[in-house]
């Protein structure tokens, strides 16, 4: 028969099991104090997102986060779906506008919402890398996303911006810049060969 577990018993287990200590002289005896924080990995995937573009003039990746801090959705500037984007134009200018890249670019914030893989994203909170355009804001705004994390607004003057801004703030959504604490995030496939890992983890 087991034994009664009683306050008592675990007080006497708490005085009879020596504390672990590491080993002396061991290395790793502390966690890293260099990781990324959770901001800061979740601007890192928008930006390795807009690597999938195929812009060449603008690659621009978007993060969707809800408050769990799990990714939700992600998404990058391209064409459409379906649509040969060798047979699209990408230029920013033209005698007609038809053939510059604007009438057909789905932008990023467009497609992290279509790329969802929850439910919806209400309540979720959008990490981009430029300041969203007019007609995005539309769409977070319909999808209830509470707050957009953006990292340049370049083109603030702009009416599309100006305009942009005005939704939000109708909306009572939250916008902000983001500060980075290093301007540069390294990823290096060489690394986990090297002696800055161990284990399998």
């Amino acid at each position: 028969h087991g034994r009664e577990i009683t306050p008592q018993t675990v007080e006497d287990l708490k005085v009879s099991l020596p504390l672990l200590t590491p080993a002396s002289g061991s290395a790793q005896t502390k966690k890293r104090e260099d990781y990324l924080e959770w901001p800061e990995y979740f601007m890192a995937v928008a930006f390795l997102s807009a690597q999938r573009s195929k812009d060449p003039s603008s690659q621009v990746g978007a993060c969707i986060v809800n408050q769990e801090n799990k990714i939700v959705g992600i998404g990058y500037n391209g064409m459409p779906n379906g649509c040969d984007d060798d047979l699209l134009p990408w230029s920013c200018s033209a005698n007609d506008r038809l053939d510059t890249k604007y009438p057909y670019v789905c932008h990023a914030e467009l497609n992290a919402i279509m790329n969802k893989n929850s439910a919806d994203v209400k309540g979720c909170s959008m990490y981009v890398a430029l300041f969203p355009c007019n007609e995005c804001a539309k769409l977070i705004i319909q999808a209830g996303i509470k707050d957009v994390i953006y990292l340049s607004d370049k083109y603030h003057d702009i009416p599309e911006m100006t305009a942009s801004r005005r939704l939000l703030n109708l909306a009572g959504i939250e916008y902000k810049q983001f500060k980075p604490k290093r301007n540069k995030i390294v990823i290096d496939f060489d690394s986990i060969n090297s002696g800055m890992f161990s284990g399998t983890g």
